[in-house]
C-alpha cells in the first residue's frame, strides 16, 4: 500500500498522513498537484493533500485539480493542529540581526504575518513548495543568513534551532487533509460529510439562490459554500458546497433537483472525518 503526501518527510502533511496511516509505504511529492496525478494515474493508492486552514482558507490547487481534473473521490479528512516555528542554522543563532530572508510555504508565511512584521518587518520572503522543504534548504545552507518556518519536527529531523515557537496570528491554527483515490477506507470517525462542485449551464440571476434551496427545504445542513472560477472565461464559477451527511436519500434528491434546475454536479466524494487528531509536541 502506497501512500503519497507533500513532502519532504516532516511536513505537516506528512504528519497528517502518518496519523491516519500508520503502517503504509509514504512517499514525498513536492507539489500538491503531483501527488493527486500520481493517484490519478493508479501508481499510488491514496494521496493526503491539504484542503483548508482555519487562518488562510482554502488550498485551490487541491480544490481545483479535484474539481476540473480528477475522477478519484476523497476518501477521508483529518484534521490537524498547525503550530509554526522560526528556524535558523546554529550558524546564525546569536546573528539574527544579519538575516535576510524568511522562506517557507505560502500557506505558512501567510499564517505569520503578524509576527514577521513586528519582529522581521523588512526581510524579503521567499516561498517554497513546503515548509520542511524550507528547512531543509536552511541545514543544507549554513553559510547563508536564512530563517525557516516550519514543525519542530523539521527542526528536529534537520538540525535546526527553534527562535521562536507558535508563531502563527492565531491560537487555533488547524488545517484539514483530505485523503484522495478510488479505495475506501475504514476509518474511526466523529462525522460524515459529502463535497460536491456545482455550476449553472446559464448565467442567471437567482442561480445561487436555486442551488441553496434545493438544500435548505429539505433541512440539510451545508458546512461550507464557495466560489471558484471555471478557468473558462471572466465572470464564470462554480460553486464548492461541503453537506453534512445525515441523511443520503435526502441529498442525492437535492442533487437531483439542482441538476433538473439546469446544474451540473461533479461528486468529489462522500467521507468520514477521521476521530484522531495528531498533536505537535
Amino acid at each position: 500500500m502506497k501512500v503519497g503526501y507533500l513532502g519532504p518527510k516532516g511536513s505537516f502533511t506528512y504528519l497528517a498522513a502518518s496519523n491516519v496511516f500508520t503502517q503504509a509505504e509514504k512517499l514525498p511529492f513536492s507539489t500538491i498537484v503531483n501527488v493527486l496525478k500520481e493517484v490519478e494515474t493508479g501508481a499510488i493508492d491514496w494521496g493526503v493533500v491539504p484542503i483548508e486552514n482555519s487562518i488562510e482558507g482554502t488550498v485551490n490547487q487541491t480544490l481545483d485539480f479535484l474539481y476540473h481534473y480528477s475522477t478519484c473521490q476523497i476518501q477521508g479528512e483529518v484534521v490537524l493542529p498547525i503550530e509554526q516555528n522560526l528556524l535558523v542554522h546554529s550558524n546564525w543563532m546569536n546573528a539574527l540581526n544579519k538575516i535576510d530572508t524568511v522562506m517557507s510555504h505560502p500557506q505558512a508565511l501567510a499564517q505569520t504575518q503578524m509576527f514577521l512584521s513586528e519582529h522581521f518587518k523588512n526581510i524579503p520572503q521567499k516561498l517554497m513548495d513546503s515548509t520542511t522543504q524550507a528547512a531543509k534548504w536552511v541545514s543544507e545552507n549554513s553559510d547563508k543568513p536564512t530563517l525557516a518556518i516550519a514543525s519542530k519536527e523539521a527542526a528536529n529531523m534537520y538540525g535546526l534551532e527553534v527562535v521562536y515557537e507558535n508563531i502563527q496570528d492565531i491560537t487555533a491554527n488547524h488545517t484539514r487533509f483530505w485523503i484522495v483515490g478510488n479505495k475506501k477506507l475504514s476509518l474511526e470517525y466523529t462525522s460524515k460529510k459529502q463535497s460536491i462542485g456545482v455550476r449553472m449551464k446559464k448565467n442567471e440571476s437567482g442561480n445561487l439562490h436555486k442551488i441553496l434551496s434545493a438544500f435548505s427545504w429539505r433541512d440539510i445542513n451545508l458546512l461550507k459554500i464557495e466560489s471558484r472560477p471555471m478557468k473558462t472565461m471572466l465572470g464564470e464559477y462554480f460553486f464548492l458546497i461541503d453537506i453534512e451527511v445525515n441523511n443520503q436519500k435526502l441529498i442525492d434528491l437535492a442533487v437531483e433537483e439542482i441538476t433538473e434546475l439546469g446544474g451540473e454536479v461533479k461528486l468529489l466524494g462522500s467521507y468520514p472525518v477521521c476521530l484522531k487528531i495528531c498533536y505537535l509536541v
